[in-house]
């Protein structure tokens, strides 16, 4: 997400050919070597996120609102002297908010599958040895859910209907079709601190550098369950799923500013792969309730197992599985326009990202083979563009501005539109010595969520229309 200050966000996140804001510390340093004066800044902002979900005719509603801090900046203007071309330049630390995980949503309806299905997918090869938590063998399935369905008797190898059938083949009592329902809270974000140079030569040609260091914290927390009305045996059962992915990036970031003109700036910038260590852990637990069903010895309901005669409320949990692997985001280039007069200006971006180019690695855990995810990623997505433009209009010390963008759509022959777009509108007040600047941003999306899906490549679908309306106030003051 384009990051910066109320000014930027107000004008659609469009900065690449603007300068004199803490923002071109992220998107192009070059813009730090228009600075004249020293300058710090805070930049608070409330944030709303809205989801509607619509599953098999359902809609439902979510939505959560929370404080948040996306920036804060220290520029400090390094002037020269002389007579030489060189007229001096700024060193910035600044703190950016570029990510923003935060999204829950919720949804029920009654499918046309079940997810039980789904386990007897992913089960089917798998002899009951490997569901055997002091295994050792490869692709063990006890820390997965598909164990946790296991060991609540809701999946069971063939075996036990007829001891003919194979052992890594599984089958469910549950008969009926179920009601679903679904609660998914995801939080989190990516700052990235920025320290970053821009020159200046003759107020001509800008130029610039600067090194990232982003901080990235993922945090989901799912409750799904599926009851039955009617069904012989069992009443129903849910599953809970933690996930927590926390990590370091590192990246560059290359900009030059021409001034043709006193009227006109062309910016380029380009940002390399950000390359994160990250750590993953993960856990899951799973409830069944039965009605006194007597679970099978070596054929259906003949007195059942005798150290577990019946089933009524049974339960079972994953450990935490540990993991920690590398990840490579792709790089960005990023060219901008900007017509600037003393009544106001008009501003746009173009940016191109070829996010097939995201690859995971790893060189902690032997067992964990990226080769297969690395080819879904390149197969899925694609490269896009992404546009952004934004107006300022100027009368004495006040600013008024408006601005628009768009995210485009990354997955690679998809009629779906998965776009984001971007509203934004704010004033502010410029004084000498200090200036604040109000923005109102509003971003909205659809996108698909699969709860699960089954060998086919069949699986129920979630859509769901996301909005996140923030409220920024930048306060700054130079000296």
């Amino acid at each position: 997400m384009p990051g910066g200050s109320a000014r930027i966000q107000a004008m659609g996140g469009s900065q690449i050919a603007l300068g004199g804001d803490y923002s071109s510390a992220l998107s192009n340093p070059a813009g730090l070597g228009m600075f004249n004066r020293s300058e710090v800044t805070l930049t608070p902002g409330f944030s709303t996120y809205s989801t509607q979900s619509h599953y098999f005719g359902v809609s439902q509603d979510e939505s959560r609102s929370k404080f948040v801090v996306p920036g804060f900046s220290l520029v400090l203007h390094i002037p020269t002297r002389g007579n030489s071309g060189f007229q001096g330049g700024a060193f910035g630390i600044s703190m950016t908010r570029v990510n923003d995980f935060n999204a829950p949503f919720s949804y029920n309806g009654n499918p046309n599958t079940s997810k039980l299905q789904s386990f007897i997918d992913d089960a089917y090869g798998y002899t009951t040895d490997q569901f055997d938590p002091s295994g050792t063998t490869d692709h063990n399935r006890y820390n997965s859910p598909t164990g946790l369905a296991y060991f609540n008797y809701l999946i069971g190898p063939a075996n036990l209907l007829d001891a003919n059938y194979p052992d890594d083949e599984y089958f469910t009592d549950v008969k009926k079709l179920p009601h679903q329902s679904e609660t998914v809270q995801t939080d989190g974000i990516i700052n990235q601190w920025s320290f970053s140079y821009g020159g200046n030569y003759k107020d001509i040609l800008f130029f610039g550098a600067s090194i990232g260091v982003s901080s990235l914290r993922y945090k989901t927390t799912k409750t799904f369950s599926e009851s039955f009305t009617d069904d012989e045996f069992v009443n129903g059962w849910d599953m809970a799923e933690n996930l927590k992915i926390t990590g370091t990036g590192v990246n560059a970031t290359l900009g030059a500013t021409v001034r043709p003109v006193d009227f006109m700036q062309i910016g380029l910038s380009y940002t390399t792969p950000t390359f994160y260590q990250l750590s993953e852990t993960s856990d899951a637990s799973m409830n069944s309730s039965w009605k006194d069903f007597l679970y099978y010895s070596n054929k259906p309901n003949y007195g059942g197992d005798p150290n577990k005669p019946e089933l009524n409320n049974e339960s079972s949990a994953t450990d935490q599985v540990i993991s920690e692997y590398s990840l490579s985001a792709p790089s960005k280039f990023s060219a901008g326009l900007a017509l600037i007069s003393k009544y106001g200006l008009i501003t746009g971006d173009v940016e191109m990202r070829n996010y097939s180019k995201a690859k995971y690695s790893t060189s902690y855990n032997s067992y964990i083979d990226f080769t297969d995810t690395n080819k879904g990623i390149n197969s899925t997505y694609k490269s896009v563009l992404n546009y952004r433009g934004g107006v300022e209009g100027r009368y004495k010390i006040f600013r008024l501005r408006f601005g628009y963008g768009i995210q485009a759509n990354p997955y690679r022959g998809s009629d779906y539109d998965n776009s984001i777009k971007t509203i934004s509108g704010g004033v502010g007040i410029k004084l000498d010595k200090f200036h604040v600047d109000f923005a109102w941003v509003q971003s909205k999306g659809n996108s698909l969520y699969a709860p699960y899906f089954l060998n086919d490549g069949s699986g129920p679908i979630v859509e769901l229309q996301n909005k996140i309306v923030t409220g920024l106030v930048t306060l700054g003051v130079n000296f």
